[in-house]
């Protein structure tokens, strides 16, 4: 019988590194208590946002005032909609209202470092080891399948998504996915979520104060089939690597 490493090994057969590797690789920044770790992280396209030029400049003065650290990043990870150049446009655009970052894409720092495309390996790591604790998997359920689903929950009031009894490939044997696999279907790596939306989760909002939000229960895609990672679950471990400490952006 096949095991969750097995699994994992077929899938990401190039990677050697481990999380631990990660974590001595980028160690915690060496900076005074209390300092801000802010970031910028656009998406290349299109044109610099009123409202990204806001928080931008807030983040950037916030890290300068704390003795902290202000970083560009590039989210370039959804090829569709990436509008050629603009991603150096935009930061350029920020040059002209004096936001200049210490680190990052126009920064001292060589540009692969702080583009999402030029970090895959660092999220291929990340999802491997998911994958051997049981916390990620592979799901082949296609698009057509995937609307049936949600017109089924729509029509009879259940909150739609890919989560618990709904989510089909969640329980699939090892040994059919590692089949499933070597005969080339498509498919993508989903997060296995141990939440439930009836529960709360406290965090601290350096605005907004202390506030509860419900637990995310759906088991979102975080590697897409084309073998890049998706927006949210990218830059969740690039905020952890890169040590952010303080993120500024709209309420939506």
């Amino acid at each position: 019988m096949a095991t969750l490493l097995d699994l994992a090994n077929l899938i990401f057969s190039d990677v050697n590194e481990t999380v631990e590797d990660l974590e001595n690789k980028f160690p915690k920044r060496n900076l005074p208590e209390n300092a801000y770790v802010t970031r910028f992280a656009p998406s290349p396209t299109g044109f610099l946002h009123t409202g990204s030029l806001f928080t931008s400049m807030i983040a950037c003065k916030m890290a300068k005032q704390s003795g902290g650290v202000f970083y560009i990043r590039l989210e370039d990870t959804d090829t569709k909609r990436e509008i050629e150049g603009s991603g150096v446009s935009l930061l350029e655009q920020l040059k002209v209202f004096g936001i200049n970052p210490d680190e990052g894409y126009l920064g001292d720092h060589e540009e692969g470092l702080y583009g999402q495309s030029d970090r895959e390996h660092l999220y291929r790591v990340v999802i491997k080891d998911l994958m051997i604790k049981g916390r990620a998997y592979p799901c082949f359920c296609s698009q057509e399948e995937l609307n049936v689903l949600r017109e089924k929950q729509e029509q009879e009031k259940i909150i739609p998504g890919y989560y618990g009894e709904y989510a089909k490939c969640r329980t699939l044997a090892v040994d059919e996915a590692i089949e499933k696999i070597k005969n080339g279907e498509k498919f993508v790596i989903r997060f296995k979520s141990m939440g439930d939306h009836n529960n709360k989760i406290a965090v601290h909002d350096l605005i907004r104060g202390d506030l509860e939000l419900s637990e995310n229960d759906q088991d979102i895609v975080i590697l897409k089939s084309d073998g890049l990672p998706t927006y949210h679950f990218a830059h969740a471990c690039d905020d952890h690597f890169m040590r952010t400490n303080c993120v500024t952006r709209g309420e939506e």
